[in-house]
């Protein structure tokens, strides 16, 4: 999957921008992020989303 997809995005997805990429609603990519679906990093209380981990989650779930 082509990163160009996703080119308006930063590097480093906000919870909103995953929300809007995917199409899913708040808890959901919560949900993905505590079960580690989409890869992340957990600095205190936030979530650092890098945009690579998502297109790697779409490109995994599109495979099967």
């Amino acid at each position: 999957m082509s990163k160009e997809i996703f080119a308006e995005y930063d590097e480093i997805l906000s919870i909103e921008d995953v929300m809007e990429i995917l199409h899913i609603g708040k808890n959901s990519v919560y949900s993905l992020l505590k079960s580690n679906e989409i890869r992340n990093i957990r600095v205190g209380k936030r979530y650092i989303v890098p945009k690579q981990s998502v297109i790697n989650f779409i490109a995994a779930i599109t495979e099967n």
